[in-house]
């Protein structure tokens, strides 16, 4: 949902060096949310500072600046490369005459316009509200903002004029759906270990190509586009790997530097779908010159997430645009997701880092080998047993390593 070349918004970006090593690199990632949220940007401007100014974020005579680069072209919106306070916002706001929004705002409102799914609109809804809930002092200055454009799509004007405890009950509304949802989730991921469903997910910066990915190996048919956060609702898709053994491939939503905290945890639900993957792909652009940072940052969020325990398998994308030199010394599997290069590689990693296999049998134990029953209750898990003439039948879902030790003692039956 991008604005028409004759409402575009122009926009100044507007940065504070504390002496943090990827500065560069995240005013560079702002420049490619404001493009993906449908501005124009006029310039990028950035201020070193030991500290960032509690009233301001900047100093005084950076704010002048800032004002008259706005007037000198026309500058309707000036974005902020960090989570500004409300009185950062409203000071900024005063001293410039410009509508200011902050990198969560910019994010939000770009999920907000790329959210598909019943289950998307309530999640960035509810990273929304809980983001504006303190910001919303009046219907003063901190609500001119709400007057239409970038970082102003979501909830909406009517929902946010409303008084704070009413938001609180749309917010505890919002988490009962989302948490029944995330229930829902649960049964469905029970639902598949009990079959023994294999699931592999497919994680990593955003725009790293990770739909591209899943498009080429399952014909997927979601939507791949060179922008940031084109795919919000994850996607799962049947893969089969040589053995002929097949997966659930399972897409999902990019990560980004200074991915906000609310985003997080309205979005839990959806990344716990890679967090309990047997199979973790962490996908990166080794084209771009930055894809060390990213695969870092990623790396961190599956750990903050709870997702340590898993096989994790680097995956080089986009390889055939990448600098040879510049990938020396990483271990990952090199691919193109846009033509197929080392397809084969990476599905025998893949394979590879597979748990091992379970199947759903029905076993008969003859009544000398009962007993050996045992077997299964220790290894696997039983859903029902049955006395019948012949024997013990058992329902059950084992690993191939148990299956082949106790096929001497029991029949497998349809």
């Amino acid at each position: 949902m991008h604005e028409t070349k004759q409402e575009q918004t122009v926009a100044l970006l507007a940065g504070v060096d504390l002496g943090e090593s990827d500065t560069g690199e995240s005013l560079a990632e702002l420049r490619e949310l404001a493009r993906t949220a449908g501005a124009q940007v006029a310039g990028v401007i950035c201020q070193k500072r030991p500290s960032p100014d509690p009233a301001t974020c900047v100093g005084s005579g950076f704010l002048q600046e800032m004002k008259e680069f706005c007037e000198n072209n026309d500058v309707t919106l000036i974005i902020f490369d960090r989570e500004l306070s409300p009185i950062q916002l409203r000071n900024i706001e005063d001293a410039t005459d410009v509508r200011t929004i902050d990198r969560t705002m910019l994010i939000l409102d770009i999920f907000a316009g790329r959210a598909r799914s019943n289950e998307g609109k309530l999640q960035v809804e509810l990273a929304q509200l809980r983001y504006m809930l303190p910001r919303l002092t009046g219907k003063g200055v901190a609500m001119s903002r709400l007057g239409g454009g970038i970082g102003t799509r979501g909830p909406g004007e009517t929902k946010l004029e409303t008084d704070r405890r009413h938001i609180h009950r749309r917010i505890d509304s919002l988490k009962e759906k989302l948490d029944e949802v995330a229930r829902q989730r649960g049964r469905h991921r029970e639902r598949r270990k009990r079959d023994g469903v294999v699931t592999v997910a497919i994680v990593g910066y955003t725009n790293a190509g990770k739909s591209t990915l899943l498009n080429a190996l399952t014909d997927a048919g979601v939507l791949s586009e060179d922008m940031l956060f084109a795919t919000l609702d994850p996607t799962a898709r049947a893969l089969e790997l040589p053995s002929g053994s097949s997966v659930m491939l399972v897409d999902t939503v990019g990560f980004i530097r200074r991915l906000p905290h609310h985003l997080i945890e309205a979005f839990k639900s959806t990344l716990e779908e890679a967090v309990q993957a047997d199979v973790i792909l962490n996908v990166c652009d080794c084209s771009s010159p930055v894809f060390r940072d990213h695969l870092r940052i990623t790396t961190d969020l599956l750990h903050q997430l709870g997702a340590t325990d898993k096989p994790i398998l680097t995956v080089l994308n986009k390889i055939d645009a990448a600098d040879p030199d510049s990938i020396l010394g990483v271990d990952g599997v090199k691919i193109s997701a846009r033509n197929g290069e080392g397809f084969p590689a990476l599905l025998a990693a893949i394979e590879e880092a597979l748990p091992v296999k379970k199947i759903r049998a029905k076993l008969l134990f003859g009544f000398r080998e009962i007993g050996q029953s045992t077997l299964i209750r220790e290894n696997g898990t039983v859903f029902s047993e049955e006395y019948t003439d012949q024997g013990l039948v058992i329902d059950c879902l084992i690993d191939t390593v148990t299956a082949e030790k106790i096929k001497r003692y029991a029949a497998m039956i349809d």
